[in-house]
C-alpha cells in the first residue's frame, strides 16, 4: 500500500480566496501536466495574476508542459475576455482548450489536477467549497481518467484560438 509522503496535506477550502490559493497551490506542483474541468473558466480563479505567473513558469520552463482545459460553458469566457484565455492563445502549443460536447455535460463538479498527484476538487461547481490535496494519486487517477474520456469526445474551442474577439 502506497504511503503519503509527509509533504503531502489535505485541507477543505470554503471561499473564493481559499479556492483561488488552493489551486495555485496545486498548480505550483505541476511538472509535466495540468487538467482543468471548469464550467465557466471562473473569474477569480483562473484568470487570477498568481496563477497566470504558475502557468506561465511552467510552460516556459519544462519542454514537455501540457495543460488542458474542459469547458462547459466557454460562452462568459468569450464574451467577456479571459486572461488565461489570452495567456493561452499566447501559448497555444503548451495550452488546449476544448468544450464539453453537451451530452456529456451531465458533472456538477469542477477540479484541477496536477501531474496526476495533487488536486482541488469541487463537487458544485457554482460553489466554492471542496478540498484540495497535495498527494492523492489514487483519487487523481480516477478524475483523470475521467478528464481524458470527455477531452477524447469533446471539441476543440475554435473561439479560443482567435487571435481578436
Amino acid at each position: 500500500m502506497e504511503q503519503k509522503p509527509e509533504n503531502g496535506k489535505r485541507w477543505v477550502v470554503s471561499t473564493q480566496k481559499e479556492m483561488r490559493d488552493a489551486v495555485v497551490e496545486v498548480a505550483k506542483l505541476a511538472r509535466r501536466r495540468l487538467s482543468i474541468y471548469t464550467h465557466d473558466l471562473e473569474t477569480g480563479i483562473y484568470d487570477d495574476p498568481d496563477f497566470l505567473e504558475v502557468v506561465k513558469h511552467m510552460v516556459l520552463s519544462q519542454a514537455y508542459a501540457r495543460i488542458r482545459v474542459l469547458i462547459a460553458d466557454p460562452t462568459r469566457a468569450i464574451k467577456n475576455g479571459n486572461a488565461f484565455v489570452n495567456l493561452g492563445r499566447r501559448l497555444n502549443t503548451y495550452i488546449e482548450f476544448r468544450h464539453v460536447r453537451k451530452d456529456l455535460r451531465t458533472h456538477l463538479e469542477s477540479f484541477c489536477i496536477a501531474d496526476e498527484t495533487a488536486l482541488v476538487y469541487r463537487l458544485d461547481a457554482s460553489r466554492n467549497e471542496g478540498i484540495a490535496d497535495t498527494y492523492e494519486p489514487g483519487i487523481c487517477k480516477h478524475y483523470g481518467s475521467m478528464f481524458d474520456e470527455i477531452w477524447v469526445a469533446s471539441e476543440v474551442e475554435r473561439e479560443f484560438r482567435q487571435l481578436g474577439i
